[in-house]
């Protein structure tokens, strides 16, 4: 008789092409791995209150009989209940993954999933980044007249609980962020007031716009760009990167990533105008989407009628400018009341983050590392040589990329998602969540199971590359070690359970049943 509950982990093998399940088994929804991983959802929450990013001064917990969770032993126990959350939401995913493979669940169980994991997070303190506070005093500078190109939110008076909460880098650094996203911010703040957590709560509704509208797009990408949907739910919506960081931060690059999906997908299906004007939207919100729009050009440019390909290329473009132009100009006015191109300098601000998980800063660093064990010298010049090369470097991949997608068609699309990939790991800085640009995009792509094991080690080491509090763990090389140690495990998990033997080797050790008189072991 058919069971509803989850299928045995054991059972579910395979190691070939993630799109031809091996072996389809009946459809078993999976009640004890979404439970699994709502549970943990539900510890991340509970941990985040003394461990997380927590108020400097918390109307909620305080100085009450509670606030012994963010002191001493008490938040050794929240970075305990914390990452125990953690590695249960981990299990879960991995776990959802193997059964996807086997064909075991479709996509409707992964969506579950995905909605049970993100809703204690909804209310939760933000978890491994303090960004969600910069967007609120942002937000509040826009309000109260303040220029968030100008200066940082140190500056705002009138909110105090709003700006003493915004990280000590930030506070006189000014916006990174589109003019779009900062009006999103304003209106928050405007709703709220200078209550933070109802503002971090309100910006987390806000931006489920962004994951609402992926989860629009990317059916009708995956059936254009050849992908397996299920594939694509587990690994752009139920991965910890989108649970956890887009979510639990939270970040707007979720909001970014919802206009680009829809962007892209209007281009595909020749709604060419509206394609170019959503993907500027998501500009923006984030300036990284304008690195999608040279590609998309060559899709309609493609999609022209006529042989020569240089008289419809210059069509397309010419086109594309004045909807990127009129689009500019337009959601720059509203915005900011004026057409102020302050925020193109603020981009400036995030490159004060230096860490080795931007590669070129990495570079950099060890070449120092190395010379300073010779002579005392310090370490900004070649963190910013490594930089300069950098850029050159990605200038070069980018133009390569760009011509390669000449012929347009999901080509293009897939070298669009490879040329945000690039820009995220050699553009400084490198935050963990900006991976997820280009792993939207690519996840409506057919994809190898070996692949989809690098991603599951990749997404948990991203995860854990920064503490709960939102501060960098990456150099704190015992971690990053332990890090690396779990993310290989799960890794190798998705492609086999208990890739160790451990649960093997337990149930082996256990001892044999008792034997009553008689040699005959007891019912049970």
């Amino acid at each position: 008789m058919a069971t509803t509950t989850d299928p045995a982990p054991e059972a579910v093998t395979g190691l070939g092409d993630a799109s031809v399940p091996r072996t389809r088994e009946p459809s078993r929804f999976p009640y004890r791995t979404i439970s699994m991983g709502t549970i943990g959802s539900v510890l991340l929450l509970l941990g985040a209150l003394g461990a997380g990013g927590i108020l400097i001064r918390d109307p909620v917990i305080g100085t009450g009989p509670l606030s012994w969770v963010r002191y001493g032993h008490g938040q050794i126990l929240a970075n305990v209940i914390l990452y125990t959350g953690f590695a249960l939401v981990v299990w879960a995913w991995v776990r959802l993954g193997r059964y996807m493979l086997a064909g075991r669940v479709g996509t409707r169980p992964i969506l579950i999933a995905a909605a049970c994991w993100m809703g204690p997070l909804l209310v939760a303190p933000p978890l491994f980044t303090r960004d969600v506070f910069s967007y609120l005093g942002q937000g509040a500078q826009l309000l109260h007249g303040l220029n968030p190109y100008a200066h940082g939110p140190a500056e705002l008076e009138i909110l105090p609980n709003i700006v003493q909460n915004v990280h000590p880098v930030w506070q006189t650094t000014p916006a990174p962020y589109g003019p779009l996203f900062l009006l999103v911010a304003k209106g928050v703040v405007a709703l709220t007031g200078d209550n933070v957590i109802a503002g971090v709560i309100v910006m987390r509704l806000v931006l489920l716009l962004g994951l609402g509208a992926m989860v629009w797009a990317l059916p009708k990408l995956v059936r254009r760009l050849g992908g397996k949907l299920p594939i694509t739910m587990w690994l752009a919506v139920a991965s910890p990167m989108t649970v956890i960081h887009l979510i639990g931060g939270p970040h707007n690059d979720v909001l970014m990533l919802g206009f680009l999906t829809l962007g892209v997908l209007a281009v595909l299906e020749r709604k060419h105008a509206v394609g170019i004007a959503l993907v500027t939207i998501g500009m923006l919100i984030k300036p990284t989407a304008a690195v999608a729009l040279p590609f998309l050009v060559w899709v309609w440019a493609n999609h022209l009628p006529g042989e020569n390909r240089v008289r419809n290329f210059l069509r397309a473009g010419a086109l594309s400018v004045g909807i990127f132009a009129v689009v500019f100009v337009l959601g720059t006015w509203v915005s900011l009341g004026s057409f102020n191109l302050g925020w193109v300098t603020g981009l400036q601000a995030p490159t004060l983050v230096t860490n080795w998980l931007n590669f070129p800063t990495g570079i950099g660093q060890a070449v120092h590392t190395l010379v300073n064990l010779v002579i005392t010298v310090p370490e900004s010049p070649f963190v910013t040589v490594a930089r300069l090369l950098a850029w050159g470097a990605l200038a070069v991949f980018l133009a390569r990329q760009w011509w390669k997608s000449r012929f347009g068609g999901n080509e293009a699309v897939f070298r669009m998602a490879m040329a945000l990939l690039a820009t995220a790991i050699l553009a400084p800085p490198t935050l963990p969540w900006y991976l997820t640009w280009g792993f939207v995009v690519a996840s409506a792509f057919p994809w190898r199971r070996r692949h989809l094991a690098v991603v599951v080690g990749v997404a948990v080491f991203l995860v854990m590359a920064y503490y709960p509090t939102g501060e960098q763990a990456l150099y704190d090389w015992w971690f990053v070690v332990i890090s690396i140690a779990i993310g290989v495990y799960a890794a190798a998990s998705l492609l086999r359970p208990d890739p160790l033997g451990l649960i093997g080797a337990w149930r082996r050790q256990r001892p044999p049943a008792p034997v009553e008189e008689g040699g005959q072991i007891p019912a049970a």
